[in-house]
């Protein structure tokens, strides 16, 4: 659990991310409310989030789930899903090979060394 000071209320603020959990640049993971209640998203593990999306309110985002880049979540995800769009649609995968990442880690040369 991570827990972060709200200095525009001075609340604290609980955002739960899991392991594994890879967030680019731009998210925001907001909340929706003033009431001291949970009112920031849970991130389970697994979760890939992509630029510039938001994330708002006590949502949980479930195991493996990918978010586009700019969508705004305000529901829950289940767990191996993709949210895309404004207000995020879910969708579940359409099986293993779409869980797989695009490019191989272990074979991937940087084009940055022929440079």
């Amino acid at each position: 659990v991570m827990e972060l000071d709200d200095c525009a209320f001075g609340n604290l603020v609980n955002i739960e991310i899991g392991d594994d959990v890879m967030l680019y640049h731009g998210v925001t993971l907001g909340g929706r409310s003033l009431a001291k209640v949970k009112r920031h998203p849970t991130l389970r593990d697994g979760v890939v989030v992509g630029a510039g999306a938001k994330i708002l309110g006590p949502v949980e985002i479930g195991e493996g789930t990918a978010v586009g880049a700019n969508a705004v979540v305000v529901k829950d995800t289940p767990a191996d899903a993709i949210a895309t769009g404004v207000p995020a649609t879910v969708r579940p995968r359409k099986g293993p090979a779409e869980g797989k990442p695009l490019v191989d880690p272990a074979e991937y040369v940087d084009p940055a060394l022929w440079i």
